[in-house]
């Protein structure tokens, strides 16, 4: 389908929706695999390759069409079924909420081992730093000059 298509149809879609076709004619692929079939068909430089890919990724990421897999291999969400994307993002949640807790946890050791002065029964003047200051009128200033 894609190869049938001439270069000036192909450059009316875009990288997106190249990206869908690819995947949809053969199979999931990696992002810089999806960007060197879209620089061919398109007949772009090479150079191009290397200063779009990021904007080409990023682009991947916010389309609700594409689902990044394990090992950065892109797929179409529609190839999924809902309740396997179910089981994968409870499956995250679980091991991601784990390591929060666990940085929690750490910090807290952290907290503990460092000596804190006040205790939270004292009491704080916030204008404690500013007892010292003295403001000078401008003729006080000039006098010290």
């Amino acid at each position: 389908m894609l190869k049938d298509m001439k270069k000036e149809e192909l450059e009316t879609l875009s990288y997106n929706d190249i990206a869908y076709m690819l995947i949809k004619e053969n199979k999931s692929m990696s992002t810089a695999d999806l960007f060197k079939k879209i620089v061919e068909l398109l007949a772009m430089p090479k150079s191009s390759f290397e200063s779009k890919i990021g904007a080409f990724y990023t682009a991947l990421t916010k389309d609700q069409r594409f689902l990044l897999l394990d090992g950065g291999i892109w797929d179409l969400k529609e190839n999924h079924k809902v309740a396997d994307l179910i089981d994968k993002e409870d499956y995250e949640e679980t091991y991601e909420t784990e390591d929060y807790d666990d940085e929690i946890e750490e910090e807290e050791d952290v907290e503990s081992d460092s000596y804190d002065s006040t205790s939270d029964d004292e009491e704080v003047d916030p204008n404690e730093d500013l007892k010292d200051l003295v403001i000078l009128d401008e003729d006080e200033l000039n006098q010290e000059e």
